[in-house]
């Protein structure tokens, strides 16, 4: 049954992400198709194509790689290989044609189809966020951070930390909950960083150092948060009212891209970073956790989907946007071969980086599936060592 309940999980995984960069690109495929955009392709799935057809000038494809799927449109290709000019439409195998009064691409119409994107995310995320927050079962809650001990010898006792304590802010962040407070340590990473908690009635500034584990890569600084205060809710599941959540998924993630833009936090922040291979681990586990959670990391993925796609960057939604604006506040087109240059640039570094995140992802989680199976492994031996000295008998019994 157990491979069977893990070929469940894989297939829910798969598809639920594949959905939320599918809703992306069906954005794109709607505001294309109701502006009279040219539309090549709608590809579900990538690589191969499985099965395709053609209907009324666009090619339909279910692809062999199901993450999500590509809509393929002349006039935002960033490479220009397909741009309009002097109002004739070049086709793929050179030919050119007329450009139909329909589909002008201006600067606004442009903007609106890339904007249309992100904007699907967004309304997946509300939407999710909303049915949630109807249903009675669904776990919500955020723990304090409050502290309910530290270890002995630990960077959080050295420093001058005690159970009973209620962090303030990290590094002079405001925190509200314990997840914000290990988002701050995380972004601290292992430079020393200042606390303020509040302890009875005053306020203490400490100076804590964290460490970080070899094996997660995870920084901590060996505190605990109280029991009184326990909360089962998964940790991106803080609010049941639907905008305030949605609230805290946006601050959450803008305060990640923040610290990567900030010199002092930006080399702790990319060390914690995340790639695939985690988003898909993580996705998994709520799979297999609770569908409730998977459903809400869903939501959050989506909110993550959407802001990171709108940051000016060439190859990113946001990169056509803010080229579309230059054209449309000047009136002029940006250089051509600086647009292309700066958007193959951008796609060989997002490359790159895309390899080098599931690299480190796979060593990390590697390393942690073998902690785990020599944790099982002990906790197995100590279980059976425990076993035999019950039902030890000794061959013979002194008188």
């Amino acid at each position: 049954m157990e491979i069977i309940y893990t070929v469940l999980a894989v297939v829910a995984c798969i598809l639920l992400f594949s959905f939320a960069v599918f809703i992306h690109e069906f954005g794109h495929f709607v505001a294309a198709k109701l502006l009279g955009f040219k539309v090549e392709v709608f590809s579900i799935g990538f690589g191969p194509a499985l099965w395709k057809k053609t209907y009324k000038g666009v090619e339909y494809r279910i692809s062999a790689i199901p993450f999500g799927g590509y809509v393929a449109l002349p006039q935002l290709d960033p490479e220009g290989t397909k741009a309009i000019e002097n109002g004739n439409a070049k086709t793929k195998d050179g030919d050119s044609s007329e450009e139909s009064d329909a589909s002008p691409a201006t600067p606004l119409r442009r903007i609106i189809v890339a904007f249309a994107g992100p904007f699907g995310n967004i309304v997946l995320a509300v939407a999710l966020a909303f049915a949630l927050a109807a249903v009675p079962g669904v776990r919500f809650g955020e723990r304090p951070a409050d502290v309910g001990g530290v270890a002995e010898d630990g960077p959080a006792a050295k420093g001058g930390m005690k159970a009973g304590d209620k962090v303030l802010s990290v590094n002079g962040r405001a925190v509200k909950s314990w997840t914000e407070m290990q988002t701050e340590v995380q972004i601290a990473g292992t430079s020393p960083a200042t606390f303020v908690v509040k302890r009875g009635d005053e306020e203490k500034t400490l100076t804590i150092t964290p460490l970080r584990d070899k094996t997660t890569e995870v920084c901590f600084i060996l505190a605990f948060g109280s029991t009184n205060n326990l909360v089962k809710a998964a940790a991106w599941m803080p609010n049941r009212n639907p905008i305030k959540q949605l609230v805290w998924d946006a601050g959450q993630i803008a305060r990640v891209l923040k610290a990567l833009c900030t010199p002092r936090e930006s080399k702790a922040a990319a060390k914690a970073l995340g790639g695939p291979v985690l988003i898909a681990e993580s996705l998994y586990r709520q799979v297999r956790r609770n569908g409730w959670d998977a459903l809400g990391f869903l939501r959050f993925l989506n909110v993550n989907l959407a802001m990171l796609n709108l940051l000016p960057i060439p190859v990113l939604d946001g990169g056509l946007i803010f080229f579309a604006l230059f054209e449309l506040l000047t009136r002029r087109k940006p250089p051509k071969k600086l647009v292309d240059g700066l958007s193959i640039v951008f796609m060989w570094l997002f490359l790159a980086l895309m390899i080098f995140l599931v690299f480190r992802d796979v060593g990390r989680s590697r390393r942690i599936h073998r902690a785990e199976r020599d944790l099982d492994k002990l906790l197995q031996q100590e279980k059976d060592d425990a076993e035999r000295a019950k039902n030890f008998r000794p061959a013979f019994e002194l008188k």
